[in-house]
């Protein structure tokens, strides 16, 4: 998908509910997200604009259940909370968030752990304790904090997993 289509949804969703985007806050895998400010309040919140209807319905889903369940931080780490969505548009508003943070839920399960073999766990768990190197056992309490709750992240890396500094 072109920029171009990501920034003619991110806008159509702030004509629709009385925004102003700002500058882009970064971009991934799934999608764009762009700041965005209320015309009507002092706020600001993030935009996030997915490319596929699967990753945005997966990421809204996790967010709609951290929400129910009034989750704003896992093991103090943030997590952005749930503002708004279109279906139509894969378009999910949250609050803006700082390190440390947990973030991104786009290729996230809910409800099923994905079926992975062994073998390729055993690689994936050795690939992140790498990647995050001392931080690895906080971050195996995050997600393990998150599977209670049935919700099973599977793109774990130090962007989506961030600390201080």
């Amino acid at each position: 998908m072109s920029k171009t289509e990501f920034v003619r949804r991110a806008e159509e969703y702030a004509k629709r509910y009385s925004l102003v985007i700002g500058p882009e806050l970064g971009s991934g895998l799934h999608g764009i997200v762009f700041s965005a400010e209320s015309q009507s309040s002092v706020g600001r919140s993030a935009l996030k604009v997915l490319e596929r209807e699967q990753h945005y319905r997966r990421e809204r889903d996790v967010y709609l259940r951290l929400k129910e369940l009034g989750v704003t931080a896992v093991c103090g780490w943030n997590v952005p909370e749930l503002l708004g969505w279109d279906d139509a548009l894969w378009v999910i508003e949250m609050t803006v968030v700082t390190r440390p943070f947990v973030l991104d839920f786009a290729g996230a399960y809910l409800d099923t752990a994905p079926d992975y073999p062994e073998e390729v766990l055993a690689d994936w768990r050795a690939e992140k304790q790498e990647q995050f190197g001392p931080h690895w056992r906080e971050v195996q309490a995050i997600l393990s904090f998150l599977e209670r709750h049935s919700v099973f992240l599977a793109d774990v890396n130090p962007g989506n997993i961030s600390f201080d500094g």
